[in-house]
């Protein structure tokens, strides 16, 4: 039986391996789970099998968005250090082609969080999306986590039930979180469950780590990852593939009614390699 793994629960580093195998390098990523990281060193379009750092490292990565198949602009993820404890992780989604941007495929989300020594718990703190589309709407919302007295709250542009205060629970992370803790604790053969504390909605998200690796192309390179899909999202299935070297997923995928919907590939990253 294979073991379930809760957002508190702490892999071991060496999972999978990375070697890339020929040229070309590919991803995507779900508008509602997404990730943010700062730049730090040299310009790289992949890291080739270093392993996994043991700990966060800021970086940012490029990535190529799609739209129900068609090619529609660009994404920017980013992870910074905001002081000696926190964290801001965001994603921001450029629709430029095609009616991409009247869908509403420009988006720009933040979390600020803090966790603890060995980084098994990333703690949201604020959280903050704004979606744009053409000149038909600007849409804002934002969230503070208050862990004193275990409440999350949204205000912006939302419906009165989604402005209702929400009861934290300890684990509970927004969807870049959620994003994040699937790269740290992806192993092949395991189920990851997170609860999924957002915009004023909470729900419970179940994940499958592949038993084996798939040859990943992005970019110029290619690389062995392990597929990790959403198991109880019903209509809307996320997909997520890491590779060990990379400190972003290579891509995810958002499918909506069985078909493609929002997609990220990964184009280039920088980031620190680890010591």
């Amino acid at each position: 039986m294979k073991k379930a793994f809760t957002s508190t629960d702490r892999p071991a580093r060496c999972r999978f391996s990375s070697e890339p195998t020929t040229a070309l390098h590919d991803v995507p990523m779900r508008i509602s789970l997404f990730l943010a990281i700062p730049l730090l060193t040299g310009l790289l379009t992949a890291w080739p099998a270093v392993g996994r750092a043991e700990h966060l490292a800021p970086f940012v990565a490029s990535y190529d968005a799609w739209y129900e198949g068609k090619h529609a602009g660009e994404a920017t993820m980013r992870l910074a250090r905001q002081g000696a404890h926190e964290w801001e992780i965001d994603l921001g989604i450029r629709g430029s082609r095609g009616f991409a941007g009247i869908v509403g495929l420009n988006i720009e989300q933040s979390t600020v969080f803090d966790t603890n020594a060995d980084e098994s718990v990333f703690r949201p703190l604020h959280q903050s999306t704004t979606r744009k589309a053409a000149v038909f709407f600007n849409r804002k919302v934002a969230g503070v986590y208050d862990w004193h007295r275990n409440s999350a709250q949204w205000t912006g542009n939302l419906s009165d039930r989604r402005k209702q205060p929400v009861a934290l629970q300890p684990g509970d992370m927004s969807a870049l979180l959620i994003n994040l803790a699937v790269m740290r604790d992806a192993q092949p053969g395991r189920e990851l469950h997170y609860r999924f504390v957002d915009g004023g909605r909470v729900r419970d998200h179940a994940y499958r780590v592949s038993d084996e690796t798939e040859t990943i192309t992005v970019g110029e390179l290619s690389y062995s990852a392990l597929r990790v899909e959403r198991t109880n999202g019903g209509n809307d299935d996320t997909i997520i593939w890491v590779a060990d070297g990379v400190p972003t997923p290579i891509r995810i995928l958002q499918r909506d009614n069985g078909e493609d919907a929002v997609d990220l590939r990964l184009v280039q990253y920088q980031g620190a390699q680890p010591q």
